[in-house]
């Protein structure tokens, strides 16, 4: 599955998290890649950030990096940076923003 997600940076941290998020912990790719995390993009507009991420199921994945470790650590490093993700609710499903259109899935026939 193919997710889109939708966060928002604290006013001034736009240049600290571009910084220190040129990369992520061996440790936390390892962790992605057993809970079904193939893939993340983010890109930044001011203080938005869009996220794409590439997944076998984004709520599971995010249910099981809660208690890890490597995703614990890179969360306290991170997270300040982070004002919030835009959500509908309380759980990782509530993230996920609406597809409108894709053009693979019109040129596929599928929709």
């Amino acid at each position: 599955m193919r997710v889109a997600l939708h966060s928002i940076l604290k006013p001034g941290a736009e240049a600290a998290y571009e910084r220190d998020h040129l990369t992520i912990p061996d440790d936390l790719v390892a962790s992605f890649a057993r809970v079904g995390i193939r893939d993340w993009t983010i890109w930044r507009s001011g203080s938005d950030l869009f996220h794409l991420v590439e997944c076998d199921d984004y709520a599971a994945a995010m249910t099981a990096l809660a208690d890890d470790p490597a995703n614990q650590r890179w969360q306290a490093f991170i997270g300040p940076y982070v004002d919030h993700f835009v959500s509908t609710g309380d759980g990782p499903e509530d993230q996920l923003l609406g597809q409108v259109w894709r053009l693979a899935e019109q040129c596929d026939g599928v929709r």
